[in-house]
């Protein structure tokens, strides 16, 4: 086979960005270019390696085969690129990604645990939701990602191999209200007192479920803002302009003017908060701010 390192860089973002037309946008390149080093590498190993969906762009069994063998050769390059430079790291870093109620709740007590107990570690993050998390594993661009999942805890996907998944914590989902008004000094409300509630909701794309609204609400919820930040949600709670689901971990961090209550009437609703990452066997890096993730949960 013949495989440029540029072929592998595209396969990767491909992976991570789950469309050509977004890998384009990565890496500065043009949609027809993209698909010109797909092509090419599909041609080199005399295989599909790409697998076009309505929902975008997944790969086969051979392209993950190749995507793991990319791991290793773009990690490689990198590296001698660094030591040639001489700029090799005097620190070991980590890429973590987080999905968006964990990073006000779990990152900022992690890290400070971290910097105590492994201060050679640096550790970068970035937020997003499940799927696009799960993409950034797989192409290698994530070495960790906290993650959640709601029973009964299927697989985040479908592609081998699985992904080595680590429970940190269940937490319950509870309500966000605004501290005066109906529901000023109390500790539950029963489902049936939110059917009419004004909601402030994530806005819901590309499967992802409509995030803010409580599950198991009967009928069809009443959405008067939908917003993607836990702040805005929260002060907008706050400002007595509706109500939205929270983890019960998010209570240290709320602004004044907010109060969770616990839902009577229905079955509770478990979150469970994984650290997740590729099989085989983690850096000690990894496994430090494993370790630290779920030390402070």
């Amino acid at each position: 086979m013949d495989i440029s390192s540029t072929g592998l860089r595209v396969l990767r973002q491909i992976a991570e960005s789950g469309s050509f037309t977004a890998a384009a946008a990565r890496l500065g390149y043009t949609q027809s270019a993209v698909s010109r080093q797909a092509a090419a590498l599909e041609r080199s190993v005399g295989t599909t390696l790409f697998e076009r969906r309505p929902d975008g762009v997944r790969l086969t069994p051979a392209g993950l085969t190749l995507l793991r063998h990319a791991h290793t050769v773009l990690a490689s390059l990198a590296a001698a690129e660094r030591e040639l430079a001489g700029t090799v790291p005097r620190t070991e870093p980590v890429r973590l990604g987080a999905v968006l109620s964990a990073g006000s709740a779990i990152l900022p007590a992690a890290l400070a645990h971290l910097a105590a107990a492994d201060p050679q570690i640096t550790v970068t993050t970035r937020e997003g939701t499940t799927p696009t998390l799960i993409r950034a594993l797989r192409a290698g661009s994530l070495d960790l990602a906290v993650l959640t999942s709601r029973p009964p805890h299927r697989p985040f996907d479908g592609d081998s191999p699985r992904l080595h998944l680590e429970t940190v914590a269940d937490t319950e989902l509870v309500v966000a209200v605004p501290s005066t008004g109906e529901f000023a000094g109390r500790t539950t409300v029963h489902v049936d007192e939110l059917v009419d509630a004004a909601w402030i909701a994530t806005p819901s794309s590309g499967g992802e479920p409509l995030l803010g609204v409580w599950p198991g609400l009967p009928g069809r919820p009443r959405v008067i803002h939908s917003a993607r930040d836990w702040l805005t949600k929260l002060q907008l709670v706050a400002g007595g302009f509706g109500v939205t689901t929270v983890p019960s971990p998010l209570s240290p961090v709320l602004p004044p003017g907010v109060s969770l209550l616990r839902v009577d009437g229905a079955p509770p609703e478990i979150r469970r908060v994984l650290v997740a990452r590729l099989g085989g066997h983690p850096t000690p890096a990894i496994t430090a701010v494993t370790r630290a993730i779920t030390a402070t949960v």
